[in-house]
């Protein structure tokens, strides 16, 4: 069978790498290009091959993603593969050494800007979907990377602070403590803020981080602003959660705003939370996986991440989840995005024998 899976995977590879190309020549930046260009090539290619699709919209109405549903032929859970669409800007042209959009294939690396992140894994993905839907729960999330299985990454709490003073002339003689100087009192209070180190007692392998990310105030030279924004990202775990985030974080405004008061108190909007998550090596689908590499000769470690994820998000809803297997990758979200195809078949045999014995457990 193994061999069987691995002629098939070698023999699909070239049609993989082919809808990859036209995918990546498409640009599909988040927030910068629409999605219905990228989307359609993906419409059209699943209606030809009679693979039943529909469109996903945001609460906007705006178009976001598509969905393929592969029915089995009885009750069971259902398992889904994803990939991102959507990519990172291409940040500064001149610096890339070829196109962003380029698509092509050089010295065996597929080039350009969503290669590695992450329509080399739609097209696998779309691929996976054809081969079993004449055969006719969890998540597994296309993530580029060959070493690692990423069973587990740390939560996050994010909020925005505004931070008040009384505005005035930068040349006053009068001495006022302005927004940006309470402001930076304030990162210097979350910068020494006391995080817990690792928790030997959940088995999570990593610690907490609190990271200011954001800091905006002022314009010009002859006035000292009123209001500066922060935005302060914390990255949680099952023993540092997102109620202990927002404490530490409620604790060093109220140090701030004893130790330097103001006419309006510093205002904490949360934003984001999702929770930590980390799947046991024989928890589905990270055990399918790892069978999976396994008989087709690779050594994949599981991984707790340290940034969050897709996966985070679906532990939220209680639904398990891995994020990241793939191909070797360079340049992720920087310069020269590129993703290795030697290993490519091997990746393909991996998921599609990981969905294969899945749904024979099922």
């Amino acid at each position: 069978m193994s061999e069987n899976l691995q002629a098939a995977a070698a023999e699909r590879c070239a049609s993989v790498i082919g809808l990859a190309q036209e995918l990546i020549r498409l640009p599909s930046r988040g927030g910068i290009d629409g999605y219905g260009p990228v989307l359609g090539v993906l419409e059209g290619w699943l209606a030809g091959r009679a693979l039943p699709n529909r469109r996903l919209y945001d609460d906007t109405g705006a178009l976001v993603g598509l969905l393929v549903e592969v029915a089995g032929g009885k009750p069971g859970p259902w398992w889904a593969l994803d990939a991102c669409m959507d990519t990172a800007p291409f940040g500064d042209e001149s610096a890339w050494s070829f196109p962003p959009t380029a698509g092509d294939v050089v010295d065996g690396w597929l080039r350009g800007r969503g290669a590695a992140d992450s329509k080399l894994a739609a097209s696998v993905f779309c691929h996976i979907a054809a081969d079993l839907h004449s055969h006719a729960a969890g998540v597994m999330i296309g993530y580029p990377g060959l070493e690692d299985l990423v069973v587990g990454g740390r939560g996050l709490w994010r909020a925005a602070i505004a931070v008040h003073a009384p505005s005035g002339h930068s040349g006053s003689s009068r001495t006022v403590v302005g927004a940006i100087s309470r402001a930076a009192h304030l990162v210097r209070l979350l910068d020494a803020a006391d995080l817990p180190g690792v928790d030997g007692a959940s088995g999570f392998p990593l610690p907490p981080k609190l990271s200011v990310t954001a800091f905006h105030s002022g314009q010009g030279f002859s006035v000292t602003p009123d209001l500066c924004e922060l935005n302060v990202d914390i990255r949680t775990t099952p023993a540092f959660d997102a109620h202990d985030a927002e404490t530490l974080v409620r604790k060093a405004v109220a140090e701030l705003d004893a130790e330097l008061p103001a006419p309006r108190p510093t205002g904490i909007t949360p934003v984001a939370s999702w929770p930590p998550f980390r799947l046991a090596t024989d928890e589905q689908p990270a055990a399918a996986l790892l069978n999976a590499a396994a008989t087709e000769g690779l050594v994949v470690r599981p991984k707790t991440a340290g940034p969050s994820n897709i996966g985070n998000l679906l532990a939220g809803e209680g639904i398990p989840a891995t994020a990241g297997f793939g191909p070797v990758y360079e340049g992720l979200h920087g310069i020269d995005e590129r993703v290795r195809l030697a290993e490519l078949p091997q990746v393909y045999a991996v998921y599609h024998r990981a969905v294969l014995d899945l749904l024979h457990a099922g």
